[in-house]
């Protein structure tokens, strides 16, 4: 079965406006949360080798490791780096979090749909309603999957940034 791109799209613009425009909202925060792991993911395998490279070079350069001003240092140093290997892990979780309450927004507003046709046509109209509740529930089922995924991108680059953070602490050695 082979389909054209204008199917695809069809198909996508049926789902969409079957799930009303909190789907739409859905779609963009999920968006976006990928588009933030994947980010920190590129950063982890670009950008912080050479940041760690810089700064344990800097920190092997000092001709003293022992005194309390080289712990500052090196507690700033840390600091520093691990400021970057954390950026945006929280606005990650954020919008994992948020998923779920968006489906919740769209339950909520599919149901008013259906009420509203009850309200109206006294129950008589099925179909009618029974449109009220595709809007309820898919919003709901999309929040949830957006949420799963969250979660699970969520965790890899979580466990990568304390990985990545606890081996920088390791390689700042102090001469005790």
């Amino acid at each position: 079965m082979s389909w054209s791109l204008s199917e695809a799209l069809e198909t996508v613009q049926t789902f969409v406006a079957s799930g009303g425009p909190v789907l739409l909202a859905i779609a963009v925060l999920t968006f976006v949360l990928w588009t933030l792991i994947f980010e920190r993911l590129w950063f982890y395998r670009g950008g912080l080798r050479s940041m760690v490279k810089r700064t344990v070079s800097t920190w092997d350069a000092r001709s003293e490791r022992k005194s309390w001003n080289a712990h500052q240092i090196r507690t700033a140093m840390l600091s520093q780096v691990t400021s970057s290997i954390r950026a945006n892990l929280d606005l990650i979780g954020t919008i994992t979090a948020l998923c779920p309450l968006f489906g919740l927004l769209g339950t909520v507003s599919g149901m008013i749909e259906v009420f509203n046709v009850l309200a109206t046509t006294g129950g008589a109209d099925a179909k009618s309603m029974a449109g009220g509740v595709k809007q309820a529930t898919i919003p709901t089922m999309a929040g949830m999957v957006a949420a799963i995924s969250g979660v699970f991108g969520g965790t890899v680059v979580n466990q990568i940034a304390d990985r990545e953070a606890q081996l920088l602490e390791d390689h700042l050695t102090m001469d005790h």
